[in-house]
């Protein structure tokens, strides 16, 4: 491939903006360095400028691309020697290649300049594009040429002689011209030392290319690479890169690690297998064609490969469940199949070429990373026939072979489609803005139509199946503005990559409700930006009439791109799991690796019934975090099922949820009409990461609880195993101070209403996507998965945030009768410790805040060992399952619109009114407090506000003449005067407030 094909990397240095003054004089003069695998390139010196524009393209030839995710492109920046007098550096910026995008994606980015050591002096940011291009080599072409025209000897000797490839000669062109450039140019030391020191890779890289197809990965470094992210570890993994022989980022050191946990299955059970691989058949009659298939009894347990004719290879590989079998005896038989003709019909007849049995006592054990075991030939012991061989290979193993995912298991059901373990990956999202600013020249009418002297129109955007618009505009009537309104207005929609191919931009006449003419936009050539700091370009685009006959029908000019710094919702905003942009420049290294074994279930309960007579379940297990969900296998027909299957997760922010749902397989049965059945929800289980202590093993047990309209039923329970690894405190810790989403959130925030319309397009675009996959995931898993239904009314729910709301307050309620205890005098000497410590707070006001936070320290760590052991799951208490009743419950699973009897609804609409009139009794004695409080300064009632006004005068007396700590002190003890001295009466102050009028009088 590298020589068929060059890749070039391309980088654009756009501007700067806000760069650090360094001659002395307020300005800079900067140019950039810029450094890639060995190549050096540098832009223009703009003389005295802080927001300079370069607007420079720079081209590095990439010498191995699978090891480009591994190189790092280093841009410096410097102030000019000759105008500057202090230090030259202005900042720099370092990129993975991960982050390197294909032409066609790329998009300005404004990095932030990093300093070079603790005391440098930087600020400012750099506006970059960087994207690679993959160009076909001249003379591979060339060849390919000659390949096509010559015999195919000279075509195999032109395999086995490549090609000279051209990139050594640009390579050293490069070399000279960066030679010539080193001697005009004046760096800083430390650049030309860099520079010096850096070897030139260009001559080398043609026999490196040359030897790596040769080469191969050794098992043992893809199966355990290191965890950590050492300097060690990352030189080793560059060598191999260089080598040929391992391409790895840094960003990818995570998911390697995935692997190794993987194959050590450290947070399940071993589970034992027994594989038989099947491969071929040798017969004693070579001529004979007649279809054959293998098959294989162990007791009650009987399986066969599939038909072949033609003496073709079987290859398949079978696992029977070691604890299933009830045999010590694997028999092994090869039949063939002939039709023959018995009374004018055709029959198919089968015979034995003979069987070959094998003691399981005596069957040898594997276990990864050894290498699997090789086929062999055996004899088949026939009375009939003699001379036939079967290859074939028998061991014990777990379900850490790599043959496992592939096997024929007994405890799935065999090789259906529905029951196999997979892995399905989110939809990458986009938000796509499109600008609606005006329209030109419109065809308003046709000739036989009047025209309407004042028409609406409004502007409509369609992309697949959503569908916004703008609000409705007045053309006007004069001749100047009726064709040519304004909206200025933004809609936004989801696209999924890949992208549907055309927004479609339609404009409506509302009087004649009839289109005037549309446009169509093509998604993926859309512009794609990262933030706010960049404008769009607007562009116009001509309109089609909705027939043949108006091919133009005006003009309309928007906005359009794809924002790829946003991070598209499609998850409840509280049970998020994933809070990276969309674009992949914005991307940063994962934190931490989370690892999670689902190890079986117990006590599970019948769901449906198998063949009219006994209940059963079919159970599997569905996990998601991030665009990442995986599917175990299921296990059919068991109540206590063992999945013991473990994956594995980047994590890019701890506080997030992991979601883990156990569902009945429903699907790989079908009805009589072919159509596959629905998945049922067992249960489900969320875990909150920043709850758990990172590097250690959390094994526990979690209640299975669904929610039917009849009420809360426990189905049973799963066991899992979660781990969260991280290698570094610092960035763990770091994480807890960043936001929670991306820049552009906060930049460029989207209103409430237009964020929950947007996640529930999102809902439904993952759940089709996944539901289109192979074997699908069903949409109720996905949308149970999800919480789609989190905005639908429930009574439950709202009383269940009631009584969390009064559960916050209930904790100042505690503080408040403590208090009135305090003054009451319930507990005299506490009463006169807080006397002692009034006064002390009083004369020594200095010391509040180092009480108060070392109350809470202290508080703090005696608590520290009452903390929770393990994850918390859902709770039945919390959501108040039991404390609805059955008509509540199923209200809050009726559809929307109801579908429910007319009784039914006028008898919850009559609860609800009965609810609302509650709250909104408090809502009106709230605004009357601050009603009251705004009368007492605008002289609603005056004799009330004169004696306030007179109150204040004397207050501000008194406050002059006394000093503030005496005021403070008398007033404490005074609230904290004994019962005796105090009256049963409410006091005067809050007598004067309840007499101040408020607005409540003045509703109809």
């Amino acid at each position: 491939m590298a020589e068929s094909c060059t890749r070039k990397l391309i980088v654009e240095i756009c501007n700067a903006k806000n760069l650090m003054p360094k001659d002395g004089q307020g300005t800079a003069s900067a140019y950039a360095i810029v450094d890639f695998d060995g190549q050096r390139r540098r832009t223009k010196i703009k003389f005295r400028d802080l927001n300079p524009q370069w607007e420079e393209k720079m081209e590095f030839l990439v010498h191995d691309k699978e090891s480009m995710p591994t190189e790092m492109l280093e841009i410096n920046l410097y102030n000019d020697k000759k105008t500057g007098k202090r230090s030259t550096f202005l900042g720099k910026v370092k990129l993975a290649g991960s982050t390197f995008v294909k032409s066609g994606s790329e998009a300005l980015v404004y990095y932030p300049l990093e300093k070079r050591s603790v005391f440098s002096q930087i600020k400012g940011e750099i506006g970059l594009k960087v994207f690679y291009v993959d160009e076909d080599s001249p003379a591979a072409e060339a060849a390919a040429e000659q390949k096509a025209d010559a015999d195919p000897a000279a075509a195999k000797s032109t395999e086995e002689k490549p090609p000279e490839d051209p990139k050594s000669e640009e390579s050293k062109a490069e070399v000279k011209t960066e030679a010539a450039a080193k001697k005009e140019e004046e760096k800083p030391g430390e650049v030309e030392k860099k520079g010096e020191d850096k070897p030139s890779p260009p001559e080398e890289s043609n026999p490196k290319k040359e030897e790596s197809p040769a080469q191969t990965l050794p098992p043992a470094e893809v199966e355990s690479p290191p965890l950590a992210h050492s300097e060690d570890s990352k030189q080793i993994l560059k060598e191999k890169a260089e080598n040929g022989k391992l391409a790895v980022n840094d960003l990818e050191l995570r998911s390697l690690s995935s692997d190794r946990s993987r194959s050590t299955y450290d947070l399940v059970d071993r589970m034992p297998f027994l594989y038989v691989r099947v491969v071929k058949a040798k017969r004693a009659d070579a001529n004979s064609k007649s279809p054959a298939y293998a098959k294989m009894v162990i007791g009650t347990h009987s399986v066969k490969t599939k038909t072949q004719s033609d003496n073709r290879e079987w290859d398949q590989v079978f696992a029977f469940d070691k604890e299933g079998l009830n045999s010590t005896i694997l028999e092994v038989s090869v039949w063939t199949e002939e039709k023959k003709q018995e009374k004018d019909q055709e029959q198919m007849v089968e015979s034995s070429l003979g069987n070959v049995s094998f003691d399981l006592q005596e069957v040898p054990k594997r276990v990864p990373p050894d290498s699997p075991l090789a086929p062999q030939w055996y004899t088949l012991d026939s009375e009939k026939t003699t001379g036939n061989d079967v290859m074939l290979a028998v061991w014990f193993g777990t379900q850490a072979d790599e043959a496992f995912q592939e096997a024929w298991q007994t405890d799935s059901g065999g090789l259906v489609p529905e029951t196999r373990a997979k892995v399905y990956l989110s939809p990458k999202l986009w938000y796509l803005r499109l600008t609606v600013i005006q329209t030109q020249d419109l065809q308003l009418g046709s000739g036989a139509e009047p025209k309407a002297k004042s028409p609406e129109l409004y502007v409509k955007g369609q992309l697949g199946q959503q569908v916004f618009k703008t609000g409705r505009t007045n053309a006007g009537s004069t001749p100047s503005s009726s064709s040519n309104p304004t909206w200025n207005e933004d809609l936004v929609f989801v696209a999924a990559e890949p992208f549907e191919p055309f927004l479609v931009v339609t404009v409506e006449d509302v009087t004649n409700a009839k289109p005037v003419g549309h446009a169509r936009i093509h998604v993926p050539s859309m512009e794609r930006r990262t933030d706010d700091g960049n404008d769009l370009k607007s562009k116009w685009f001509n309109l089609t009439g909705p027939d043949e006959s108006k091919p133009y029908a005006g003009r309309i000019h928007v906005k359009v791109c794809l924002e790829g710094g946003y991070h598209v919702l499609d998850e409840a905003a509280h049970l998020t799991s994933d809070v990276r942009a969309s674009a992949k420049q914005l991307s940063k290294a994962p934190i931490g690796l989370l690892e999670v074994g689902i190890r079986g279930a117990v006590n599970l309960l019948p769901v449906k019934t198998k063949d009219g007579t006994r209940g059963t379940t079919d159970a599997y297990v569905v996990a998601k975090y991030g665009p990442k969900w995986v599917r175990t296998r299921t296990i059919l027909d068991r109540f206590s099922p063992r999945w013991n299957e473990q994956y594995t997760w980047d994590v890019y922010d701890p506080c997030t949820i992991l979601t883990i749902g156990v569902f009945d397989n429903g699907r790989y049965r079908r009805d009589e009409a072919g159509k596959p059945g629905r998945d049922v929800r067992i249960g489900k289980v969320r875990i909150r990461l920043s709850t758990l202590d990172t590097n250690r093993v959390y094994m526990n047990s979690y209640s299975l609880t669904v929610l039917y309209s009849g009420g809360a039923k426990k189905m049973g329970e799963i066991e899992v195993a979660v781990r969260f690894s991280c290698s570094s405190w610092l960035s763990l810790i770091q994480a807890y101070t960043n936001p929670m989403l991306p820049r552009m959130h906060y930049v460029r925030p989207l209103c409430p209403a237009q964020q929950d319309v947007l996640r529930h397009t999102a809902m439904r675009i993952v759940t089709a996507r996944l539901a289109r996959s192979e074997p699908p995931l069903g949409q109720e898993v996905v949308q149970c998965m999800l919480d789609s239904d989190m905005h639908v009314w429930s009574m439950r729910r709202s009383k269940a945030n009631w009584f969390r709301v009064i559960g916050c307050l209930s904790r100042a309620a505690a503080m408040a009768r403590w208090l009135d205890g305090i003054r009451t005098w319930a507990h005299p000497p506490t009463t006169v410790l807080v006397h002692i410590l009034l006064a002390a707070v009083v004369l020594c006001p200095h010391l509040i805040l180092p009480t108060v936070f070392m109350y809470a320290f202290l508080t703090l760590v005696m608590r520290f060992r009452y903390r929770q052991r393990a994850p918390l799951n859902m709770d039945p208490r919390l959501s108040y399952v039991d404390v609805v009743g059955p008509d509540e419950l199923d209200e809050e699973f009726d559809g929307f619109p109801t579908t429910r009897a007319p009784e039914v609804v006028r008898i919850r609409y009559d609860r609800l009114r009965a609810l609302a009139s509650r709250a909104q009794t408090v809502l009106g004695d709230v605004a009357a407090q601050g009603e009251r409080l705004e009368a007492l300064f605008n002289w609603r009632d005056p004799r009330a506000t004169g004696i306030f006004l007179m109150i204040c005068l004397f207050a501000s007396f008194v406050f002059y003449a006394v000093p503030f700590k005496a005021l403070v002190l008398l007033s404490g003890f005074y609230y904290l005067r004994h019962p005796r001295f105090r009256d049963d009466m409410p006091s005067a102050p809050v007598n004067f407030f309840r007499r101040l009028p408020s607005l409540s009088d003045q509703f109809l």
